[in-house]
């Protein structure tokens, strides 16, 4: 499904992590000082950019700091008041305004920066806000850091803001995200589901949940996840995707290619979906079909079966359809 690093998510604007359809970074926002919040939807957690950076983990990488991770429980009540800050403080405006700038950097170097600068400078003061404040900088560096493939730091910045705002739903989800990029896919569940138990319609999680699902191989199960999410937010295209390709895994290969040319109609040069159709149709003996939508993927990773498999964790069946296709040879065809 779309990869990890595609799924980390910010509050604020959208990075688009990874391959693994429909995970965005979802951004700790700036504590309101003079401007209040604004609520969460999809449009906002997830990017339409349809493909991003990718990491492929080497066997080292997925093993570092693999000691198990405790269950979360999330607690929302604990969440400070943030009427109660004073704005006249003029190390809260300062913390903020640093906060926004950190949001606006140029590139993840500089924002990785602004975030070490808030934790250094405000971590030791006596003040209601700074637990709010650090545990946000923590989360937005856990995300820059994952954004550069560095997962073991990431993974310590989460449980960081984790222990610092037990209230925050983001962090959370991030680090399921990076555990699922280091294939933990049991402990990234845990953290789907704790999200979930104070979230309940949240579709990214959901989406989420589909892929770790689909990763330890339950299919059935992943594929009932993804239709929740795409019942949550129909225009989510990430998990109608991922619920397309969990369906042709199942056996049900003409509803698979029917969402497949559904999302193309809606998103011509989406890669993933582009890919598996002509994969899907030279599996079915349409071979004209297949080679025609096979010209149009021009992300050279869809010939790299290692990473097709390994990475971008494609459905076996449809790996195996798409090296066939590689391969010029006919592949037997399934009812469904």
């Amino acid at each position: 499904m779309i990869n990890a690093i595609q799924r980390v998510r910010i509050e604020q604007r959208c990075f688009k992590t990874s391959m693994l359809c429909g995970h965005a970074p979802r951004r700790l926002l700036v504590p309101p000082v003079q401007a209040s919040s604004q609520p969460h939807d999809v449009g906002r957690r997830q990017s339409l950019a349809l493909m991003a950076t990718a990491f492929l983990l080497s066997p080292q990488l997925r093993q570092a700091g693999a000691s198990t991770l405790a269950p979360i429980i999330i607690r929302p009540e604990l969440a400070p008041d943030q009427s109660k800050y004073d704005p006249e403080d003029e190390r809260l405006r300062a913390a903020a305004n640093l906060l926004q700038s950190g949001l606006n950097a140029g590139d993840v170097v500089q924002e990785e920066a602004v975030w070490s600068r808030i934790i250094q400078q405000y971590s030791g003061l006596d003040a209601p806000w700074v637990p709010d404040v650090v545990g946000r900088a923590y989360g937005n560096r856990g995300n820059a850091r994952s954004r550069q493939g560095r997962m073991q730091e990431a993974l310590e910045d989460y449980n960081n803001a984790i222990r610092i705002c037990p209230w925050s739903v983001d962090p959370v989800l991030n680090r399921g995200v990076v555990l699922e990029s280091l294939q933990r896919f049991e402990e990234a569940i845990a953290d789907y589901r704790a999200v979930l138990a104070v979230q309940p319609n949240d579709p990214s999680a959901w989406n989420n949940l589909g892929n770790a699902t689909a990763g330890l191989g339950r299919w059935d199960e992943a594929e009932k996840y993804f239709a929740r999410a795409v019942s949550i937010a129909p225009e989510f295209s990430f998990a109608a995707a991922n619920r397309a390709l969990a369906q042709y895994q199942l056996g049900q290969r003409q509803e698979a290619i029917r969402e497949m040319r559904t999302l193309l109609r809606r998103y011509p040069d989406f890669p993933d979906m582009r890919a598996a159709l002509a994969a899907a149709l030279w599996s079915e003996g349409l071979e004209g079909q297949a080679e025609s939508n096979w010209q149009r993927v021009d992300d050279p990773r869809y010939r790299d079966r290692t990473w097709l498999r390994d990475f971008r964790r494609w459905p076996p069946a449809l790996a195996d359809a798409l090296e066939a296709l590689l391969d010029v040879r006919s592949l037997p065809k399934v009812a469904g």
